[in-house]
C-alpha cells in the first residue's frame, strides 16, 4: 500500500513560485506519478506526470513552460516546481501514483490507484 503526502502549498502572489513535494511511504522506483489539481467549483484536472525513471514527462498545455516535474527515487519524492504562477493556478493539488514497469506516465485519473490528501495553492495579490 503506497501512501502519498503532499506539501509545499501556500499563498503566493501572481508571478511567484512554489515547489510542491509528494513524499511516498515506500520505494517509488516502479511507480509513475502524476499531479492533479481542483479549483473551487471545478472538476479535478490533470497537470503533469512523470514516468518511473523520470525519462518521460508530460504537461497540460495550461502549465507547459511554467511548471517542471521531477523525481528523486532515492528520497521517494516527486516535485512540482511551479513558476510564473497565475490566479487560475489556484486550487488543491494532489499527487497520485500507480505501478507500471514500462517507462510511461498517463493523464487519466482512473489510471492512478494511490492518491494523496492534497495541498492548497492560492495565487492572489
Amino acid at each position: 500500500q503506497l501512501q502519498l503526502v503532499e506539501s509545499g502549498g501556500g499563498l503566493v502572489q501572481p508571478g511567484g513560485s512554489l515547489r510542491l513535494s509528494c513524499a511516498a511511504s515506500a520505494f517509488i522506483d516502479d511507480y509513475y506519478i502524476g499531479w492533479f489539481r481542483q479549483a473551487p467549483g471545478k472538476e479535478r484536472e490533470w497537470v503533469s506526470c512523470i514516468s518511473r525513471t523520470g525519462g518521460n514527462t508530460d504537461y497540460a498545455d495550461s502549465v507547459k513552460g511554467r511548471f517542471t516535474i521531477s523525481r528523486d527515487n532515492a528520497k521517494n519524492t516527486v516535485y512540482l516546481q511551479m513558476n510564473s504562477l497565475k490566479p487560475e493556478d489556484t486550487g488543491d493539488y494532489y499527487c497520485a501514483g500507480d505501478m507500471k514497469y514500462t517507462d510511461e506516465c498517463w493523464r487519466a485519473s482512473y489510471l492512478y490507484h494511490y492518491w494523496g490528501q492534497g495541498t492548497q495553492v492560492t495565487v492572489s495579490s
